[in-house]
């Protein structure tokens, strides 16, 4: 089987969209598939083409097996709306010319972004072949969630029929969550086309480990107990909430953000204004050197904003850490909060309570008894959202739609 995989983020990106698909690739690749992925110049998150990559109209590359063509995509940093709806339709209209070119069987689209998904469809249209639809965000609902649209504006009234039409001539459509299957079915689409399969981690890539201590020595940190971020640092993280709380925590604790994005220029402003020295902020670091960085935290911090549309996500954040035995220190409601609660695999905060974020911090500080506890849940939540077993489940689907 052919198979022909759109999407805006693929490794060296180390987000998750990028980890999900490659994971996900590999696992079908290794079943036989002949895999064909398009993309774009790796710059996420700052915006800027990745050192070894140019911006070019058509390059190839082969990454384990996998064959990437990446096409030009109108690439700025992450500042402003505009811009970035530039980036997406410069990467649909292009991926969806190259992909004329390319034998496959079934074309698979993903988001975010939302406009590969047009480019998926468009590409079915004219080959005739079956597309699926990935739905990984609830675009363009999440625009609202962060006010980065007006929400009776004429653009997002008309995005959102776009997202219909999108789903209506989807042959399949795969979701994350069970709330997004929920939110679909809501809208009118037939659940019988609806799929779910789920984030997960790669159980061998995320082994418990003995916290690395040149890395601890390197960053001064081997007294503290580390509450580490890693990933996107964007308005849908609301960590400006983090740190302003972080000016009134106590004792050996020190935050460890790594990564970058639209928020992390905003961020570095709030940490010197408020003199925060048991805060330290990195940029992002190579997906090689991920494990290594999660080894030296003590407690995962997966915060989003205050939004009933971010109770329907699962932040990918909470596989890879409860696979490496990091509780979660969790500031999302509903699904992703049923989860970590139903493994005992961290602790809750209401999104954006500063009192309860605090309290909760303190009983990870401070209970070892209950901090051990939580870690054993952690390993019971990863085994059972191995990547390999939803890669498998995925792939089923597919063949069902071929």
């Amino acid at each position: 089987m052919k198979l022909l995989f759109l999407t805006d983020n693929f490794p060296p990106e180390v987000n998750a969209p990028a980890t999900r698909t490659y994971e996900h690739c590999m696992e079908w690749k290794n079943q036989g598939v002949e895999v064909t992925v398009i993309t774009c110049a790796p710059n996420f998150p700052q915006g800027a083409v990745y050192k070894g990559y140019k911006n070019k109209l058509y390059q190839t590359e082969n990454i384990d097996g996998i064959k990437v063509i990446r096409v030009w995509s109108y690439i700025s940093p992450n500042k402003g709306f505009i811009k970035r709806v530039l980036d997406y339709i410069s990467f649909a209209v292009m991926s969806f010319f190259v992909a004329l070119f390319i034998k496959t069987d079934i074309i698979i689209a993903t988001s975010p972004q939302f406009f590969a998904a047009v480019s998926g469809r468009f590409v079915g249209m004219f080959k005739r072949k079956p597309w699926i639809m990935e739905v990984r965000d609830l675009w363009p609902e999440s625009i609202k969630a962060v006010n980065a649209m007006k929400e009776n504006s004429k653009s997002l009234e008309f995005l959102e029929k776009l997202e219909l039409y999108l789903y209506k001539k989807a042959k399949a459509i795969i979701v994350v969550t069970d709330s997004f299957k929920k939110n679909l079915v809501g809208r009118g689409v037939d659940p019988e086309k609806v799929s779910v399969v789920k984030n997960g981690v790669h159980l061998s890539k995320f082994k418990p480990t003995e916290k690395n201590k040149d890395l601890l020595k390197k960053l001064n940190l081997e007294e503290n107990f580390v509450i580490g971020y890693l990933g996107t640092h964007g308005l849908a993280h609301k960590l400006d909430f983090i740190l302003e709380a972080a000016s009134k925590v106590n004792g050996t604790v020190h935050f460890l953000f790594i990564g970058d994005g639209a928020e992390k220029k905003n961020l570095l402003e709030i940490k010197e204004k408020l003199g925060l020295e048991n805060i330290t902020m990195l940029p992002f670091v190579a997906k090689e050197e991920v494990r290594k960085y999660i080894s030296v935290t003590d407690v995962a911090l997966v915060p989003l904003k205050k939004s009933n549309t971010f109770k329907t996500v699962i932040p990918s954040k909470i596989f890879e850490n409860a696979s490496m035995k990091k509780p979660i220190l969790l500031g999302v409601e509903g699904e992703s909060k049923e989860i970590v609660e139903k493994y005992q695999a961290g602790l809750c905060f209401e999104p954006e309570n500063e009192k309860d974020f605090l309290d909760k911090l303190e009983q990870l500080y401070k209970d070892k008894e209950l901090y051990h506890k939580l870690t054993k849940g952690c390993q019971a939540l990863a085994k059972d959202y191995d990547r390999a077993f939803l890669a498998n489940k995925m792939l089923g689907i597919i063949k069902q739609n071929v």
